[in-house]
């Protein structure tokens, strides 16, 4: 890996570290972040309910639910990215290492935002459909937008190609030791669970697509609708939000 790319994904990382230092530092706003959050996947979970119910996308659609879209923790595996950057080009192969930067700039832009929503939103009782769309239009940033839906798709391919490629998996399945060793431990689940759900849905394209047409219609919407007319049930773009 060349200096440069180890250089951004410790960027990235920086920024992650960043935001969570200003949310700890303000009580109200990591509360008001935590609640977007498990806001976001609630939403997630919403919109992909056929996808979560089906035999083939359901592993695929939970992987995305929990490893990209969830409200968890990943201080552990962003901690362990930190110490472990420079070793990353020698434990493993370059289109992996890819998938790393394009995975740590997806978690520093995702908190970034949500941390600009967490400013902007008036929580009142909890997260709904109407202040999380005013807080979204107030943020705008809808190119920032659009690469996080990019940064997302991106995974997912390269998580698809792996599987057209065995000797990656055995290339993983062999690094356990020395990743561990290393203390990744895990960025190796990470990997290794993207790359079996992936295999195991046999072709993402379908998928991917899904994601996309949902994820940016959404986005239109957010950025069209006029949040004082919506209700809390009402019917409307935004319909499938909780």
């Amino acid at each position: 890996m060349e200096d440069s790319n180890a250089k951004s994904i410790l960027g990235y990382l920086q920024v992650v570290d960043s935001e969570r230092r200003d949310r700890a530092a303000n009580p109200a706003l990591s509360a008001r972040v935590e609640a977007i959050k498990a806001y976001q996947q609630q939403r997630f979970a919403n919109c992909y309910a056929d996808l979560l119910a089906s035999s083939r996308y359901q592993y695929a659609a939970r992987f995305f639910l929990e490893e990209l879209y969830g409200p968890g923790d990943f201080s552990r595996r962003d901690a362990q990215f930190a110490r472990v950057v420079p070793a990353l080009a020698r434990l493993f192969p370059r289109e992996v290492v890819r998938t790393v930067a394009h995975l740590a700039e997806l978690h520093a832009l995702s908190e970034r935002l949500d941390s600009q929503m967490g400013r902007l939103i008036d929580v009142g009782h909890s997260v709904n459909r109407r202040n999380y769309a005013k807080a979204w239009q107030a943020c705008g940033m809808a190119k920032e937008r659009q690469q996080q839906i990019e940064l997302t798709i991106a995974i997912g391919q390269a998580l698809e190609a792996y599987t057209r490629k065995p000797f990656l998996r055995q290339a993983l399945r062999m690094m356990r030791g020395p990743a561990s060793a290393a203390g990744m431990q895990e960025l190796q689940h990470f990997l290794e669970s993207g790359f079996d759900t992936f295999r195991e849905m046999r072709g993402a394209e379908e998928f991917l697509s899904t994601v996309r047409s949902r994820e940016e219609a959404l986005a239109r919407a957010l950025f069209e609708c006029a949040p004082d007319d919506l209700c809390p049930a009402g019917d409307d773009p935004l319909g499938k939000l909780p």
